[in-house]
């Protein structure tokens, strides 16, 4: 099997390239085992979000095949090492404008490292909890194992972004793939806050949360499916599409998940008319996703310990709203676009605080800064 070709199993780092890479990541692994627990899971939040909303910057500006091959970049560590290959890729495209250039070449390594900083901190974070939990500290193992399992299929999904040329659902799955490790890493902060209390908000108001959640979740995944197939711009004008309520559109042939980008179920070129239901898909669900928003702020606005969260959520979710509006009646400004991205990710993180707030299962933890501490005196002894 040749391993720099195919698709699902690609390694094309050059092996020397490949230790460079190893030590610096065990450099990352030495510095997340000298932070407090507390700064360490702050940190994975911050950085996951960024790497979230970096992502769609990549996807943005066409640059996840940048660098065509995985992980290197033309084989090469950096980029800059694959200088000629880039240049010559430039010359028989014909120019920057497509997949290729040095400055999308760098966007997409830029991403990957950063992907393999947060999978190794995720790796510390995983290494600290076992090593704590057998020695007398009481945490549970469940959602660290979850997080470094989740964080190694959202590698391989970034991996198949890339090998698989930008097969839409792929894409789209890397990008929920994202969201919902930012979730979890976010549950993980939360449960070693002590200033993060519990409200008895009753099943009313957590089945509402879950609702919103859900629902979006879906639009995330209607939003990140409209950007891989390049929809965004299939309607034009606000409210209507291409000046109807009723435009035509073909569902069955937009809402073919499995197949090539640009291309149908059956390998014919995709219709317009595709395009425009991918677009009026994610503008109708969004009506009942902020619908399903707004009604569990209303019922977070019943106890006064979630008011302020709920202004929080209710204004983000204004905002997106805001956004999406902007985004069709301007010609989709990429600014606008990685802000409707970061957006919907901020989002998911309120509507995540709120369910924990809310939520009568929590098993709280003391925020114990000897979580881990120990551990690196132990190292360092």
């Amino acid at each position: 099997m040749n391993l720099a070709s195919n698709a699902i199993w690609q390694f094309s780092l050059h092996w020397v390239q490949a230790l460079v890479w190893v030590v610096v990541l065990a450099g990352v692994f030495w510095i997340g085992l000298k932070m407090r627990w507390s700064k360490l899971t702050a940190v994975l939040v911050f950085l996951t979000l960024d790497l979230v909303m970096f992502g769609s910057y990549v996807r943005l500006t066409d640059s996840g095949l940048g660098c065509p091959d995985w992980p290197g970049c033309y084989s090469k560590f950096t980029p800059l090492q694959a200088h000629e290959q880039i240049s010559q890729a430039v010359k028989e495209q014909g120019g920057t404008q497509g997949y290729v250039s040095p400055f999308k070449a760098w966007i997409e390594m830029i991403h990957r490292y950063a992907g393999s900083i947060i999978g190794t901190l995720i790796m510390v974070l995983l290494a600290r909890a076992i090593w704590a939990r057998r020695h007398g500290e009481d945490i549970q193992l469940g959602l660290p194992i979850a997080l470094f399992f989740w964080v190694l299929l959202q590698g391989l999904f970034g991996k198949w972004t890339v090998t698989m040329r930008l097969i839409p659902l792929v894409v789209t799955l890397h990008l929920m793939g994202g969201i919902i490790l930012l979730m979890l890493l976010a549950w993980f902060w939360m449960r070693n806050r002590a200033d993060l209390v519990s409200v008895n908000a009753g099943a009313f108001t957590r089945t509402l949360l879950w609702t919103a959640t859900v629902a979006v979740l879906v639009q995330i995944f209607l939003g990140g499916w409209t950007s891989t197939n390049y929809a965004a711009l299939a309607c034009s004008g606000f409210p209507t599409c291409n000046g109807t309520f009723t435009p035509d559109a073909n569902w069955a042939q937009g809402f073919t998940l499995w197949r090539h980008l640009g291309l149908t179920g059956d390998g014919q070129p995709i219709t317009e008319a595709a395009l425009v239901a991918i677009q009026w898909g994610h503008r109708l669900f969004a009506i009942f996703a902020t619908g399903a928003v707004f009604a569990a702020v209303a019922a977070m606005w019943r106890h006064p310990a979630l008011r302020r969260l709920a202004g929080w959520i209710a204004f983000a979710v204004v905002l997106q709203v805001i956004f999406g509006i902007v985004l069709v009646t301007e010609g989709h400004p990429l600014v606008v676009a990685v802000a409707h991205n970061g957006g919907s990710a901020i989002l998911m993180l309120l509507l995540s605080t709120g369910i924990y707030r809310v939520s009568a299962t929590v098993r709280k933890q003391a925020p114990s800064e000897s979580l881990g501490s120990s551990f690196v005196k132990q190292q360092a002894g």
